[in-house]
């Protein structure tokens, strides 16, 4: 083997090795980029990410809890976002990973009467602040990152999984799948997101958001002929979060899903 040949070859393996070791930093928590949307006097911490080389990546919108609530900028990565970034780095996808924090008092849904009975709640005709500010956020970075926009998906948790069901009714032809968990929302919105396929998550015996919460979601779905599946872990109370983003293949279906 000749010099020249031999250090072509170590400056390939130099390069190979720089990219492997750019995409494990772009996927993990570390490396999420933190910023805050302002506007009208309302504050929207955020951190994001972009995972993966592709020019057109997909983008995931991550709804946390309403434990994860405040200012911080860092409480609302605690569930699942790692997970995803994770899988999204081990399955050579690519995509922009959104995280934004809401605000202490406040709701991603702006929900009337209690979402969380048989009957669901009743959706407010227009979006709360916080998801105002979201959308905004999200808007911007489909521009800016050039997302494939057939691959907008949408997940959250608890007070994130009913965020989850109201941004799909407020923006039906903007997302391509959507997983909520432990969450609710209003069924009088099931016809307008029949188009966008879902998988729900929900334990059986949670005490904080019951399962009914998600059961009357499903139903609704289910009667507009929706693409939609509920899950259910038997003897699991609120974390349903941990077995869901844990499991890739909910990441794989997630992934899979493209809008016509």
């Amino acid at each position: 083997m000749g010099m020249g040949h031999f250090f072509r070859m170590m400056i390939r393996f130099l390069g190979m090795m720089v990219v492997m070791m750019t995409g494990t930093m772009a996927g993990s928590l570390e490396e999420m980029k933190a910023e805050v949307h302002e506007k009208e006097g309302k504050s929207l911490p955020f951190r994001w990410t972009k995972v993966g080389e592709s020019k057109e990546p997909a983008l995931v919108l991550f709804l946390h809890g309403a434990g994860e609530r405040g200012s911080d900028n860092k409480a609302q990565l605690k569930h699942g976002v790692a997970d995803l970034l994770k899988w999204i780095s081990a399955n050579d996808e690519s995509a922009v990973v959104l995280a934004p924090q809401c605000e202490p008092g406040v709701w991603w849904a702006d929900l009337r009467g209690d979402g969380r009975s048989a009957k669901g709640g009743d959706l407010a005709k227009e979006p709360s602040a916080m998801m105002r500010l979201v959308f905004e956020v999200m808007d911007r970075l489909v521009r800016e990152q050039k997302v494939d926009r057939s691959r907008i998906y949408v997940t959250g948790l608890s007070m994130g999984g009913f965020g989850c069901f109201a941004a799909v009714a407020r923006r039906p032809d903007g997302f391509a799948a959507a997983i909520p968990v432990c969450g609710g929302g209003d069924p009088k919105t099931a016809a307008q997101m029949k188009g966008v396929p879902f998988r729900v998550f929900h334990g059986e015996v949670d005490e904080v958001v019951p399962l009914q919460a998600s059961r009357v979601m499903v139903e609704a779905l289910e009667e507009v002929k929706a693409d939609v599946k509920l899950k259910i872990y038997a003897g699991v109370g609120h974390d349903s979060w941990t077995a869901t983003y844990e499991d890739a293949a909910v990441w794989k279906w997630l992934f899979s899903q493209k809008k016509e």
